[in-house]
């Protein structure tokens, strides 16, 4: 697999301690200088980042009184079964963009474009690559997650 020479270039590529805020005041730290700047990020220079931890609503009083809302165990299963199609659709497309970038990075050796004369230029373009897959294999593995969380299937 990828990941494991991929994971220093990502480090590489992005650095936590630098946050930007983009277009609807969402703030990412996540991503490179460049999508940062494709996605017109501005840089936040010396602000500090603050987490608030919510605090867990308190129940209304007629929920209270009826010991909690309980769902219908059909209507939660069809819920979770719609979470699972929708879950595995998603894990379907992002593993098929995985293997498109896969086969157009060709082990860290991807062809070189007209206008990447300079080799910096192609070198940059490879380490943007690299970043995308260990992005992408992050993502899969998130839904991989999610999709463990449902309960299984039932058995038709």
């Amino acid at each position: 697999m990828l990941a494991c020479g991929a994971v220093p270039a990502l480090a590489a590529d992005t650095d936590s301690s630098v946050m930007y805020r983009c277009p609807g005041n969402d703030y990412k730290n996540t991503i490179s200088a460049k999508e940062a700047e494709k996605l017109g990020c501005k840089r936040i220079e010396g602000a500090p980042v603050t987490v608030i931890q919510m605090t867990k609503p308190r129940p209304s009083t007629a929920t209270a009184a009826s010991g909690g809302a309980r769902v219908d165990p059909v209507a939660q299963r069809a819920r979770d079964t719609d979470a699972r199609r929708i879950l595995e659709g998603e894990l379907r497309a992002e593993e098929e963009k995985l293997a498109i970038m896969q086969k157009e990075f060709n082990n860290g050796q991807p062809e070189r474009q007209g206008d990447e004369k300079n080799f910096q230029k192609y070198l940059d373009r490879v380490s943007d690559m690299r970043a995308a897959i260990a992005r992408k294999q992050t993502d899969i593995a998130a839904l991989q997650r999610e999709i463990k969380k449902l309960p299984p299937p039932l058995p038709q």
